[in-house]
């Protein structure tokens, strides 16, 4: 069972994977970073200094002045300003895994799109189509070498 176990972390697709998953958590934090700390901040001064991270609506509870003073007196509230900055980190990740997949499909249509090797050639004598590889043409049985 130790035999199959390496065997199976050994396969390049497995280590692949791990380094795509440790990446994305990587690429996650700088999104949430450019998002929460770039983006949102001069968007909320356009709005008239709004803190999106502090929108709130208490469902059931006393009023209060920020978010992190509701949760800490345990008041049930609806965290909107919370949400929209975690639909901006989507939209910027989507983009971004958008543009990576089109260059990647762009490569790949490239490398099909490759000329291939040709099979056949014109015949000197009578210009019809013959195999590449013939000596004697088919049809005027002309030598072709």
């Amino acid at each position: 069972m130790l035999k199959e176990f390496k065997e199976f972390i050994n396969k390049g697709n497995v280590v692949d994977m791990a380094v795509g998953i440790i990446i994305g958590t990587a690429f996650g934090a700088i999104i949430k970073s450019l998002v929460g700390d770039v983006i949102m901040p001069p968007i909320g001064v356009l709005l008239g200094n709004v803190d999106f991270s502090n929108l709130f609506i208490t469902i059931k509870g006393d009023a209060f002045n920020t978010l992190a003073e509701a949760q800490k007196a345990g008041a049930v509230t609806l965290n909107y300003g919370v949400f929209i900055n975690t639909l901006v980190n989507f939209l910027i990740v989507a983009f971004a895994m958008f543009i990576v997949v089109k260059a990647i499909n762009k490569m790949k249509k490239k490398k099909e799109e490759a000329p291939a090797e040709p099979t056949t050639k014109p015949c000197p004598f009578c210009f019809s189509e013959i195999n590449i590889k013939a000596k004697k043409c088919p049809h005027c049985t002309s030598n072709v070498e």
